[in-house]
């Protein structure tokens, strides 16, 4: 008689349960042991070359397999993006001022997205819904709603801080690829294709566009969003819309 199909607790969200065998042995497949063999390849050789066909030569089992858990790949992907927060609230925000929090909050996505090959890729269009995502997103907009952001402006604003976290990252490690094959990355090609006499303006930005120090980018960014979400100010008299 076969035991009946039970989900477990750290199973990734959009996963199907895993089944154990009639005889008590634990399966030789389930879906946090898939999501943790896909992030090591992801690792190894990053987004473009993690196919289902080899995840499942990597875990040794048919790749009709991995549907049991995962229908599509996107659905996989979903999975390992929620696993890539997994660390951003594993400890209190050190500041009591709302915009350091916020700040804060960000820099943990952004670290735990360059934490991982093509981790901003993976986790782009997720839109995941386990406890880890939909943890951090409550994070960012409680902490907009404490300091008296309305509901409306506490969403955008928490929307805003994602995409622009998702947006860098993702620029910072597609230059990272880059580098070397005369891609994005190239600070001498850019040096060579920017003259001064055609292009004035960028040959005097020249020594920040072609730097490579994307944490000052970032934090110069994150600064001017920042200051806009002061302006626009907390308690907001607009109405919300419908």
């Amino acid at each position: 008689m076969s035991a009946a199909s039970t989900p477990s607790p750290s199973s990734p969200p959009g996963a199907r349960p895993a089944t154990t065998t009639g005889r008590g042995r634990p399966p030789k497949l389930d879906p946090a042991r898939t999501v943790e063999v896909a992030l090591a390849l992801l690792d190894e050789a990053g987004l473009d070359a993690l196919t289902m066909r080899r995840l499942a030569e990597a875990m040794d089992v048919r790749a009709g397999a991995l549907y049991r858990y995962f229908a599509t790949k996107h659905d996989l992907l979903t999975a390992m993006a929620e696993v890539l927060l997994a660390d951003c609230l594993d400890r209190p925000l050190s500041s009591p001022d709302w915009s350091e929090r916020l700040a804060e909050l960000a820099r943990r996505m952004r670290t735990a997205l360059l934490g991982r090959r093509d981790g901003a890729r993976v986790y782009a269009g997720t839109h995941a819904t386990g406890a880890h995502t939909l943890g951090f997103a409550d994070a960012l907009i409680g902490v907009l709603r404490e300091a008296g952001f309305a509901a409306d402006d506490a969403a955008r604003a928490a929307l805003t801080v994602v995409h622009f976290t998702l947006g860098h990252t993702l620029e910072e490690q597609a230059a990272c690829q880059g580098a070397g094959e005369h891609g994005p990355a190239d600070p001498e090609r850019l040096r060579e294709a920017v003259t001064p006499g055609r292009y004035p303006h960028l040959a005097t930005a020249l020594p920040v566009l072609a730097g490579t120090d994307s944490a000052a980018h970032f934090e110069f960014g994150l600064t001017l969003l920042l200051q806009g979400l002061r302006a626009l100010g907390p308690g907001d008299t607009r109405p919300e819309t419908a």
